[in-house]
């Protein structure tokens, strides 16, 4: 049967991540993209295969789901770093693995800037409990939080020369760059500037029209909570600065030439278009890409039988033949390959719109990743791209 000759497309240039993982100068790779992706197992691999290349390197996952812990053997994961065993070490290297505790690195925050006193009036508080544990943002500015916390940490001790961090599983993938200036943003905001006005400023402010507006909002809030809140905000009086200042500091080290972003996405049409608001928004932050890695990928055909062909042959066969299997057979290929053609279009699409990104395909897996030699599995795949 003769084949109809597929256009000739440009491919995107190969990412390298051996060359990625081996380079001294990254100090941290950031694996970004939308829920679902595969992001979780991705920064596992990679932060295996680094180790057992010979980085010390230290993994922050974000999970609720603790795929991670279960991969990686450990039982439970929390806010500090736990050695995996069982990983190659014969290169010199080490594996540690976390979970974001995003109420405690709030906690940590706190302590750690203000006095034992002042600490201990704003951990009580019953608005600081509500914010540090739901407040929208909190889980990714908190994230950063700990990236920072882990890149001064290593700084002093060496303890790890490379930190991988999986973000959370947000709705939008972009979340994760806004959330330090949203929640700095909140916490200098008009709104609350002006309910701890009075605890702070001048007997002149309670003016009439001010005790208007502060009635009003007792009226909406509940008396108790808008006083939870005008305490919460006066201990926190002192941090508004270092909030800001931590949240601008850790962008730029997002920023600096040590980062390395690592975009993941699925071979579907939302992911990839997350994919692209994200390596748009990298790029104009002047933040360092690294490339896309596009997982559970189908693997292709390997056949030179189209789907339009394989479709006519099983109409040939089940008119002679209803119960045909060979028939049956070659529909289920003119299904993969639509499935896999589907997939090629929407990489070159995405390629065509950014044709300078690294890109490494990751096909799907037989079964569900859970434990390290899986991890590694990854880990070749994303360094064997043929």
């Amino acid at each position: 049967m003769k084949t109809t000759p597929r256009p000739k497309t440009t491919s995107p240039p190969v990412l390298d991540v051996d060359a990625l993982l081996d380079d001294p100068t990254i100090e941290i790779i950031v694996c970004c993209g939308a829920g679902g992706v595969g992001k979780t197992t991705t920064s596992a691999a990679l932060a295996l295969r680094a180790a057992e290349r010979g980085r010390k390197v230290v993994v922050l996952t974000i999970d609720p789901a603790r795929r991670l812990a279960q991969a990686m053997g450990i039982e439970q994961l929390d806010n500090t770093p736990r050695p995996v065993s069982s990983v190659g070490a014969d290169a010199g290297g080490s594996l540690d693995a976390m979970m974001l505790d995003m109420k405690r690195t709030f906690d940590e925050v706190v302590e750690s800037q203000a006095s034992p006193e002042k600490a201990k009036q704003i951990l009580e508080n019953p608005f600081y409990v509500a914010l540090s544990s739901s407040f929208a943002g909190t889980q990714e500015y908190m994230a950063m939080e700990k990236l920072g916390q882990l890149h001064r940490q290593a700084l002093a001790d060496g303890s790890h020369d490379l930190i991988v961090v999986d973000t959370p599983p947000s709705r939008s993938a972009l979340d994760f760059l806004d959330a330090p200036e949203r929640l700095s943003s909140f916490l200098d905001g008009r709104l609350i500037r002006l309910l701890v006005a009075p605890a702070r400023g001048p007997a002149r402010l309670m003016t009439a029209g001010f005790s208007v507006v502060t009635n009003a909002l007792a009226k909406i809030l509940g008396g108790q909570m808008l006083k939870d809140v005008q305490t919460f905000v006066t201990a926190l009086d002192t941090l508004f600065g270092s909030f800001r200042q931590r949240a601008e500091k850790t962008f730029a080290l997002l920023q600096a030439d040590g980062t390395a972003f690592v975009v993941i996405a699925a071979p579907e049409p939302d992911a990839l278009r997350e994919a692209a608001y994200f390596v748009d928004r990298l790029t104009d932050d002047d933040m360092p890409l690294a490339g896309l890695v596009v997982n559970r990928a189908s693997p292709s055909a390997r056949t030179e039988l189209s789907a339009e062909e394989a479709i006519t042959a099983a109409d040939r066969l089940q008119s002679g033949d209803s119960s045909s299997l060979t028939a049956g057979l070659l529909r289920l290929h003119a299904d993969r390959v639509r499935i896999v053609e589907r997939e090629q279009h929407l990489r070159e699409r995405f390629a065509a719109a950014h044709p300078k990104v690294p890109t490494a395909i990751v096909p799907a897996m037989a079964s569900d990743v859970h434990d390290l030699d899986g991890l590694r599995a990854i880990g070749e795949s994303l360094a064997r791209q043929d």
